[in-house]
């Protein structure tokens, strides 16, 4: 008999991408692609092409929880990271759930908007995101716009993500790490503020016409390895080499902005 290999269990509460470049899809080949086994709490499906949302359907905040109860029943949850959340009424399910388990290593990505545009948090959600669920994550990683809205101030340079993340840690948040690739300054670099340190993890900017996913590929892959013991700094530091290789690897397929390519790896070996 083969011996079974044990493996944490990582566990996603985000929405469904139909065009599975992003989301609760993206985060299941961010989990495996990482070494850990994903389990899925489901907050909206969407109808999305590579470029476009075009249909959002929330789940019902009491489906949310239970998907959620279900998961710290069936397994022994090494950590969790939340991205599309919709409005307040499931954060608030979100965070109920999560206080009720003490959910280990979360990784909390607040995310607000597609790629496209699409607006996936409503801005009245926004103080409930701050309020009920930053103080319980292990780590919060707006991109720049988001560390903006979260703020209220600008996020253009590294100065401004520095500040960003000062005042997000003022708050009660325990670190931050606001994603840089869209900073002019400093490209694909991201800054990590924690109350007692602050780490740059410059990165490698990848030309590309837009690959979707990547912050919900990254949120998931750092969620993967704290799960897997990782200390903060080196689950970031692997996530983001991770990021940048499926990015830098992804495939021609679909019309419009293509995919990363979360099992670069597995398909370097089937060649």
């Amino acid at each position: 008999m083969a011996t079974q290999q044990t493996i944490p269990a990582i566990l996603t509460v985000a929405g469904s991408d139909s065009s599975a470049g992003a989301g609760i899809q993206a985060d299941l080949k961010a989990i495996a692609a990482n070494g850990a086994y994903g389990l899925t709490a489901v907050t909206a499906v969407t109808a999305q092409s590579p470029g476009a949302v075009t249909a959002c359907m929330p789940v019902d905040a009491h489906v949310i929880a239970a998907q959620i109860a279900a998961a710290f029943e069936g397994f022994e949850i090494a950590a969790v990271k939340s991205g599309m959340l919709v409005d307040r009424t499931r954060v608030t399910a979100v965070a109920g759930a999560f206080r009720a388990r003490a959910a280990p290593h979360y990784v909390l990505d607040p995310v607000m908007t597609s790629s496209s545009g699409y607006p996936l948090l409503e801005p009245d959600a926004v103080t409930a995101v701050l309020d009920e669920l930053a103080p319980m994550a292990e780590l919060v990683t707006p991109n720049a716009l988001e560390a903006e809205l979260l703020t209220g101030r600008p996020v253009r340079s590294l100065s401004d993500a520095r500040d960003a993340a000062a005042a997000l840690i003022e708050g009660g948040c325990r670190a931050v790490l606001v994603k840089g690739g869209h900073l002019a300054e400093a490209p694909a670099t991201d800054l990590l503020v924690t109350p007692d340190l602050e780490q740059v993890f410059a990165g490698e900017f990848v030309p590309t016409s837009g690959a979707s996913g990547t912050g919900c590929t990254y949120s998931a892959a750092i969620a993967t390895h704290l799960g897997r013991g990782e200390n903060l700094i080196d689950a970031i530091d692997k996530a983001k080499r991770y990021v940048t290789a499926a990015i830098r690897g992804g495939p021609a397929v679909g019309r419009g902005a293509g995919p990363m390519d979360h099992f670069y790896a597995l398909r370097g070996a089937l060649k």
